[in-house]
């Protein structure tokens, strides 16, 4: 029991921390530079404490000092940060209408998804006339191996990412969850050659997931836009003229995203 303890009260200080270190970030977005008095004053914080957060701020680029001891204001990393942010709003409003009708169209549930890290959110959904009742997934998280969104970064990803990630183990959700890394890399190899992703049962029971990759100006993937619905109306005679529907609707994307259009 008092171990237990013991991690819980690691756990509550830890949530403590973080919560005051992104005070410190919001602190320094609305008033400008600030020095550690300031910060520790608005933060409502001891000025040690402050102190520490910002050195780790720091470290990892969200803070910078204007010269030695002197003001802090938000640093590169944090930019960073906010450009995401805004390309992911982005990508969402320019593809919305091709989504809502996608989903008009099929019927079933179509996502926007953006990589996130190791993990994928979902920006933007639409649901079809056939969905009664669809749970709003926007802002949800998921694994790269086991969705189609994620095999769909997965696969335009660098030579020793799918390595690295089953190195560090996958997860399995279901029993059709591709956790072995030689059925992992085939699979993402016939998702290069047909251009689109299949997560069939792979993250949820009775699920079936398409996903195409949205490419921008660079031809890199900027999202994937999936459609999803259950097995029983998504069967493998289906695929085929979903898949050409979905890939259509990721092309027309793509050129939204300033995507060299052929021809």
């Amino acid at each position: 029991m008092r171990n237990d303890e013991t991690r819980g009260a690691a756990r509550d200080t830890t949530v403590q921390s973080v919560d005051r270190a992104v005070s410190l970030l919001q602190a320094l977005a609305v008033h400008g530079p600030r020095g550690l008095s300031a910060l520790a004053g608005e933060v409502g914080v001891h000025k040690g404490t402050a102190f520490r957060l910002l050195a780790t701020l720091e470290a990892r680029g969200l803070v910078q000092q204007d010269g030695d001891r002197g003001r802090y204001r938000l640093g590169p990393s944090a930019g960073q940060l906010a450009a995401g942010a805004a390309r992911a709003h982005d990508v969402a409003a320019l593809c919305r209408p091709l989504c809502a009708e996608l989903a008009e169209r099929v019927g079933d549930t179509v996502n926007l998804v953006v990589s996130d890290g190791t993990e994928i959110t979902t920006v933007d959904q639409a649901s079809g006339p056939a969905i009664v009742a669809s749970a709003d997934h926007v802002g949800r998280r998921g694994p790269l191996h086991a969705t189609a969104a994620g095999k769909v970064f997965l696969a335009a990803s660098p030579a020793g990412e799918v390595e690295r990630l089953a190195a560090a183990g996958l997860e399995r959700y279901t029993p059709h969850t591709l956790v072995d890394l030689g059925a992992l890399a085939a699979d993402l190899e016939l998702t290069r050659t047909r251009g689109w992703a299949l997560a069939q049962e792979e993250h949820e029971a009775g699920l079936v997931v398409l996903g195409a990759p949205v490419r921008g100006a660079d031809g890199e993937v900027a999202a994937a836009l999936t459609v999803g619905g259950p097995t029983y109306r998504l069967t493998p005679e289906a695929l085929p003229a979903l898949a050409e529907q979905l890939l259509a609707t990721a092309a027309r994307a793509s050129w939204r995203l300033g995507a060299v259009k052929p021809g």
